[in-house]
């Protein structure tokens, strides 16, 4: 019945009309009950209400500068008691759940009531139990505002990995320069994700965000894009990251690096569907999402509180230094000093610290120049990414490393693409292969299937043949073929 009025939303019989201004508010509410007359109704004047300038409607309160919960439906949750088993648990939590979006640490306030409803756990409500439910509560208690989503408005998406989960945030960012908080997402990572790389995780992160929030870009670092998708989709906004290895995986322009691993190239793609701008934030200025993913770790250590205080991402690429080489028979102070007696490689992390002056006359140095935004310099190794550049010397083991469980052509260059990195490694890969007897082996043979004819047709065009013909003077022919 509203279809089509400005204004004028509808859940069941509780109809709303706003306005900007007293005037606009006026002229929608003239044509609400204009179109209620239309369809033959009345209205009570006993049960409208209007020219508020806040409402409390389906358990928010909505105003001029943001929404809020509403006091009455948290002053429920304050009153419910402890849980006595995981049937109140859920209701609980379900209730909360609701309010998810205020609340940034949720993820992380919450874990040990989640511990509880895992599959096979045993019910014990201890101390830390109560503790996280009183918690909640008195964060719902607490003074909590989101802006209005103004499509007008730049918008600003972050998003920030930990070691055990992911968060992300969209924002607004206002003419003062100031930026508010639309909503809030964040998730645990599975078991699964938790063995990713930390480039893979702040990859992870930012498409989540941008699909979660997609909506709000009327036509959404995965996370972040998937989370966001519907305000986003088909409008420009800024992809915040901490994590500035990312600026060259996702933000070169001349599209996905060919040196991108497997599952980092296949998110790029997935961004590429955005209109967006990726820009590098230091940790220390990245608060929100940078709190949101670590308040959903479940097991603080003390890298983490080093990443929170870092001005660059070099904690972040320890850890991919660490993750690169711990299948290898090399160590991080092998690769450093056969790193430093290499003179190609010692020229390159000159020109690395000295931020490619000028391009290199060796013609060694060409293929590292033309991925110089990945690259950079851990304690003597050479990064490019999250991959570790191997010197000369020991590229031989690495090789012999690389064929263990023959596991094919394909396999092994995948392996090697997320770990390790040198000119010529996939050819060189080829070589091993191709001269290995046990790959030979167990490679599957090609399935040999026999030979058949078409079968005759019983009257003419039940089977035809098409195809294109072309180009033939500029033209191209469409030849149909009766069989």
């Amino acid at each position: 019945m509203l279809s089509g009025i400005k204004g004028a939303v509808a859940y069941l019989d509780d109809v709303i009309v706003v306005g900007r201004t007293e005037q606009e508010h006026r002229n929608n509410l003239e044509s609400v009950f204009k179109r209620i007359g239309e369809f033959g109704f009345c209205v009570r004047p006993e049960k409208c209400i209007l020219f508020l300038p806040s409402i409390k409607y389906l358990g928010f309160v909505v105003e001029r500068n943001g929404r809020r919960p509403d006091p009455d439906k948290i002053s429920t949750i304050k009153r419910m008691p402890a849980p006595s088993d995981q049937a109140s648990l859920r209701s609980f939590l379900g209730l909360v759940n609701y309010y998810g979006t205020f609340v940034h640490e949720l993820s992380k306030i919450r874990s040990p009531l989640d511990a509880l409803l895992r599959k096979g756990a045993r019910w014990k409500w201890s101390a830390e139990c109560q503790q996280a439910f009183d918690h909640v509560k008195e964060i719902l208690e607490s003074d909590l505002l989101l802006t209005h989503y103004d499509p007008n408005k730049k918008i600003i998406v972050a998003a920030d990995a930990s070691n055990h989960g992911i968060g992300a945030v969209i924002m607004h960012r206002f003419a003062d320069g100031t930026e508010k908080a639309i909503c809030h997402a964040s998730r645990t990572l599975t078991n699964a994700e938790q063995k990713y790389s930390q480039i893979e995780k702040e990859a992870l992160g930012l498409v989540f965000a941008v699909k979660k929030f997609h909506r709000m870009i009327p036509l959404g670092l995965v996370f972040a894009v998937k989370k966001f998708h519907r305000m986003i989709h088909g409008r420009r906004f800024t992809l915040l990251t901490d994590h500035k290895p990312l600026l060259a995986v996702f933000g070169s322009k001349k599209g996905v690096p060919m040196y991108t691993a497997n599952r980092l190239e296949r998110w790029a793609t997935t961004l590429l569907g955005y209109d967006f701008t990726i820009e590098y934030r230091s940790t220390e200025k990245f608060g929100q999402a940078d709190a949101l993913s670590r308040l959903v770790d479940k097991h603080a250590v003390a890298e983490e509180d080093v990443v929170i205080a870092a001005i660059n991402a070099k904690d972040d690429i320890r850890r991919c230094l660490s993750d690169s080489i711990h299948s290898f028979p090399v160590t991080s102070e092998l690769i450093s000093r056969a790193t430093a007696e290499e003179s190609v490689l010692t020229e390159l992390m000159k020109c690395i610290v000295d931020n490619w002056a000028k391009p290199p006359e060796s013609k060694h140095l060409q293929p590292f120049f033309n991925r110089r935004n990945a690259l950079s310099v851990l304690e003597g190794c050479i990064m490019m990414t999250d991959r570790m550049v191997i010197p000369k010397r020991l590229q031989p083991a690495i090789l012999r490393q690389l064929p263990h469980g023959h596991p094919g052509i394909v396999r092994m260059k995948a392996i090697a693409r997320s770990y390790i990195y040198w000119p010529g490694l996939d050819m060189e890969i080829e070589t091993v292969v191709r001269s290995c007897d046990k790959c030979a082996a167990v490679a599957k043979a090609p399935v040999k299937t026999e030979l058949a004819s078409w079968p005759l047709p019983e009257k003419p065009w039940s089977r035809i043949h098409v195809d294109y013909a072309g180009p033939m003077d500029g033209q191209y022919f469409l030849v149909v073929v009766d069989a």
